[in-house]
């Protein structure tokens, strides 16, 4: 580092009082300078200096001046963050400083040509106000020196604000904006140059950029959809700005980057709720959600409070997931002001009597049945506790709503039920069939309570979720791991998809199965090389053996499809609502399903996997297993059974 470097360096540290004292004799001495400057620009001879009478006028002018400056805050400003604001006050203090010299003279009876204190206005100005900018060009200078040089792109309302928290940051030094608004191409804003996209290569290479700051408007998904396309291949890290929800909201400030949401990659626009809908089966009403600290039952909780029910039932059997929400919903009630009860319980759906008691003690009138196991690899390894809990604990949930005369079940089902190649799937479909065949008993017996079911596919962010695993094995230096180079999947965000299965809840009739629209499917592996490439990093493959982190195939986990679907046949009708669609499934008769779900228990009970297999078979699920039974216990007896024989 430089002495004059060194120097301001030690300035720049001194504590706020010394860097007052320091200001206030600097300006002391502008004020001589530039008066001693006018008199001798006008006067013309060095004969001033001995005039008595000047120096009287120059005495009581320089406490005045340092008085009005310190009432206009001057000496309170942080000279490094000057901003328009203090450039007006130093303005007005020099105005009031020229005005103070010609009301001085004449009170002292001291002449002085008139045009003396517009000079002295002038040099004043140039003094006071060139210094402070002076120093601030310095500061940011050597600021930027070690700051990190990164575009905007961007160069609306998010932009400029951005530019300007970092310009005061010590992080990120902003170069330039892109921007695909041709008409301001080429305008300076904030001392920076707005280029369109073409130019954003070249400017990477000369500023030696590693980072591009996305300041877009997050609504449109669909544009920020399309320029992560075209920066995807560029070798930087893409970071984005927080939404505008949370900036107005005070949960994050603009410079608060983080990585590019998979949400902006999809490049999916939610659509807006039908708030008649939303409030439909829970505003004024006493609502139950089971599985609800899981990932789609937490985000359904927080959904259901805004809607204002009279009370919320929480059912989980994991402590420490009830701890939570329950937590969480605490503290959003109290942030809407809303003296909302909040029943949190521990408890399995498997326990019948345990449910008919809470919805009765309660007045339950809505329930969403969230709870169940729904990791494919773990239920191919514990049927047993599959079946119990995603079949009968359905059932249960079912039985006990309809005997506490509850008005609305919704069923969380998803795609894997859909042709299933697993266990999960096949529990899944099989918890459908029962609703399906309740709902025509309690048409028949017009009964009170209405069932329907709401099928989608993967959501984002879920326990279950590849992104953040991948995320995770990318910050690892990888590699990152994906089943098959094929596998594809539909995606849609926690948020969007809570708010459409509350909505599709408030248009059955009974006995429904909706399904989501989940947008176009995504190829995995494509997803694993943006998410790589965002990053700022490079793929390892064939064609890059130098690239930054491989993608490494592991094989079909056991029961995993290539693809999912979401629907059984053709026949589908379009709902009054744009993202969900209504599938005409076949059922059986409940005197028929109740024949293979008895035979289900009792296998079930007497741990017979050959003849659980035979009976998901059996039903009407399109079951299609890819491998045989997998659970860990049955393949222990069989590995036990085969070494007794061979010893």
């Amino acid at each position: 580092m430089s002495e004059s470097n060194l120097f301001m360096e030690l300035l720049f540290r001194a504590p706020r009082p010394v860097k007052r004292v320091i200001s206030v004799f600097a300006d002391l001495f502008f004020v001589a300078a530039a008066f001693w400057a006018a008199m001798l620009v006008k006067l013309d001879t060095l004969s001033i200096f001995s005039n008595t009478q000047f120096w009287l006028l120059l005495a009581v002018l320089m406490p005045i001046t340092l008085f009005s400056n310190i009432k206009l805050g001057l000496y309170r400003a942080v000279i490094r963050y000057i901003s328009i604001k203090a450039a007006t006050s130093i303005g007005i203090a020099v105005l009031l400083s020229a005005l103070s010299l010609i009301v001085l003279s004449y009170a002292l009876t001291i002449p002085v040509h008139s045009a003396v204190p517009v000079v002295f206005a002038a040099f004043l100005l140039i003094l006071i106000g060139g210094s402070r900018l002076f120093i601030r060009v310095v500061i940011s200078s050597t600021k930027n020196e070690i700051k990190e040089p990164v575009i905007i792109y961007g160069a609306g309302s998010s932009g400029r604000q951005l530019a300007h928290s970092l310009f005061q940051g010590n992080e990120y030094y902003p170069v330039a904006f892109i921007d695909d608004d041709k008409s301001i191409e080429k305008r300076v804003v904030q001392g920076l140059t707005i280029f369109n996209r073409s130019q954003i290569n070249s400017l990477i290479i000369k500023h030696k950029v590693k980072r591009i700051l996305l300041a877009m408007p997050r609504d449109n998904k669909k544009r920020i959809a399309k320029v992560l396309k075209c920066l995807e291949p560029l070798s930087v890290e893409i970071l984005s700005i927080p939404g505008s929800a949370d900036l107005v909201s005070g949960k994050a400030k603009i410079d608060e980057l983080h990585e590019v949401s998979i949400e902006d990659l999809l490049g999916r626009d939610a659509v807006a709720p039908n708030q008649a809908l939303l409030h439909a089966n829970i505003q004024s009403k006493v609502v139950m959600i089971t599985g609800a600290g899981g990932s789609i039952g937490s985000e359904l909780c927080r959904q259901i409070i805004s809607q204002r029910p009279t009370k919320i039932v929480l059912m989980e059997i994991s402590e420490i997931a009830l701890y939570s929400i329950n937590g969480e919903l605490q503290t959003l009630a109290n942030k809407l002001d809303y003296d909302l009860p909040i029943i949190p319980l521990l408890g399995s759906v498997q326990h019948k009597n345990r449910l008919l008691t809470v919805m009765r003690t309660f007045g339950v009138q809505t329930i969403y049945h969230a709870a169940a196991y729904k990791h494919v690899p773990v239920v191919e390894h514990n049927v047993i506790e599959g079946v119990r809990n995603n079949i009968f604990g359905t059932l249960f949930v079912a039985e006990a709503a309809i005997e506490a005369q509850v008005e609305t079940f919704v069923l969380i089902s998803t795609d894997k039920a859909v042709r299933p190649t697993n266990v999960m799937g096949t529990t899944k479909r099989m918890a459908e069939l029962i609703l399906q065949a309740l709902a025509n008993q309690i048409k028949l017996a017009k009964g009170k309570t209405r069932f329907c079911m709401v099928r989608f596919g993967n959501v984002l962010g879920s326990s279950g979720s590849v992104v953040p695993l991948f995320r995770s094995q990318i910050k690892s230096g990888g590699p990152v791991t994906v089943t098959h180079p094929d596998i594809i999947r539909y995606f849609m965000t926690i948020p969007e998809a809570s708010q459409l299965v509350i909505q599709a809840g408030a248009i059955g009739k009974g006995g429904d199965v909706f399904v989501l629209d989940m947008g176009d499917p995504v190829n995995i592996s494509d997803l694993a090389a943006k998410m790589i490439r965002l990053t700022g990093l490079t793929v390892m493959d064939k064609v890059n053996p130098d690239g930054d982190i491989a993608i490494e195939y592991t094989g079909l986990r056991p029961g995993e499809k290539l693809f999912e679907e979401l629907l059984i046949g053709d026949d589908v009708t379009q709902t009054d609502h744009k993202r969900i669609m209504s599938a005409h499934e076949t059922w059986l008769p409940w005197h028929e399903l109740e024949i293979i779900l008895l035979k289900l228990e009792g296998a079930c009970r007497e741990f017979d996997y050959e003849e659980i297999r035979r009976l998901l078979l059996q039903a009407p699920t399109g079951f299609v297993p890819k491998d045989g039974i997998c659970d860990l216990v049955w393949n222990a007896k069989q590995q036990s059974s085969v070494d007794s024989l061979t010893v």
